[in-house]
C-alpha cells in the first residue's frame, strides 16, 4: 500500500508536509547548526522520531497480541550528526523505558519486536543504533 505525502517549500528553510490519507500537516525547519532557526523538527529529527515511534508501535502490536499493557512506555532517542565526508546522521541512541515489570519471556518478545521495527531495519548498518531497554523491578 502506497502512502502519498506532499511536501512544499515555504521559504526560510521551512517545509510543510501533508499526509495524504489523513490531511495532517507537519512542518520542518533546518536546525540551528545548519543555517536554520530550529523552530520545528528538522528532517533528520524526523528520522529519529520515526525510529522511536516505530519501535513503540511494533512493540505495542506485539503487546496487544499477548494482552500486555504497554501504556506509558517511552523512548528517548538521541540523534548525533557527523560531517564525514557529508553531513548525515551518525548515531541514534534509544532508551526504551517500560511502565510495568514482565517475565523474561515477554520482555524478550517485546524487545525483539522493537529491534525489528521497519525503521530500525531500514536504517541499516551505516547509522549506529544502540538500544537500551529499562524494565521496572517486580
Amino acid at each position: 500500500m502506497a502512502v502519498e505525502i506532499m511536501v512544499s517549500y515555504k521559504g526560510q528553510l521551512h517545509t510543510e508536509a501533508v499526509h495524504g490519507p489523513s490531511g495532517r500537516v507537519l512542518e520542518t525547519d533546518a536546525p540551528v547548526d545548519n543555517q536554520g532557526r530550529g523552530e520545528s523538527f528538522s528532517p533528520t529529527d524526523l528520522v529519529a522520531t520515526s525510529l522511536g515511534t516505530c519501535m513503540l508501535t511494533i512493540m505495542g502490536i506485539a503487546a496487544r497480541e499477548r494482552g500486555i499493557d504497554m501504556e506509558g512506555a517511552t523512548v528517548k532517542v538521541t540523534k548525533e550528526m557527523i560531517a564525514d565526508p557529508q553531513r548525515r546522521i551518525h548515531r541514534l541512541s534509544a532508551v526504551v523505558t517500560m511502565p510495568h515489570p514482565l517475565p523474561e519471556k515477554e520482555r524478550k518478545i517485546l524487545e525483539r519486536a522493537g529491534l525489528t521495527c521497519p525503521t530500525h531495519v531500514t536504517l541499516g548498518d551505516r547509522v549506529e543504533k544502540p538500544v537500551e531497554f529499562i524494565w521496572p523491578s517486580e
